[in-house]
């Protein structure tokens, strides 16, 4: 039997900084750049990974694709510091995984650590145990006359 449902095999992650002197859409735009998704259209999804899904290198997706993704963002102007990241573990019953997000006007330690808490509250409110946490994270102090983005995903692949 076909399903109808399409389920991720594939993810790599990524992730990007930028400033512009213009917005922080600008910035946003370049760090989507910076991380190789700048030219797709992007749709952010809740935090499953499914059994069986597979890392894999970042791969280059056409432009335009719906592109599947697990996404923290953050903006800031001069003289804030910003970070934005994601935390991800497979349970240890091999029965798929998980992915936080987290962003802020913090640095890369503060973020992580707040990563870690909210890895572990997904997994203690399903009761399971996770295996090693993985992390990606952004951070920058945004310079004078600029507007900053952080940001970092895990992008699904069919």
């Amino acid at each position: 039997m076909t399903s109808l449902v399409e389920v991720p095999s594939q993810y790599f992650v990524t992730s990007g900084s930028a400033t512009s002197p213009v917005s922080n859409l600008n910035a946003f735009d370049q760090a989507l750049l910076e991380a190789e998704i700048g030219e797709q259209n992007i749709v952010p999804v809740s935090s499953v990974l499914p059994v069986g899904i597979e890392e894999t290198d970042p791969v280059q997706i056409p432009r335009g694709a719906i592109t599947h993704c697990v996404l923290s963002q953050e903006r800031g102007t001069e003289g804030e510091t910003i970070s934005a990241g994601i935390a991800y573990a497979f349970r240890e019953d091999g029965d798929g995984g998980y992915v936080a997000e987290g962003h802020g006007k913090m640095g890369d330690k503060a973020l992580r650590e707040i990563l870690e808490w909210k890895i572990n509250e997904i997994a203690k409110h399903r009761d399971v145990a996770l295996g090693d946490i993985s992390y990606r994270i952004e951070a920058q102090e945004v310079p004078m006359d600029e507007y900053g983005a952080c940001l970092a995903a895990l992008v699904l692949l069919p």
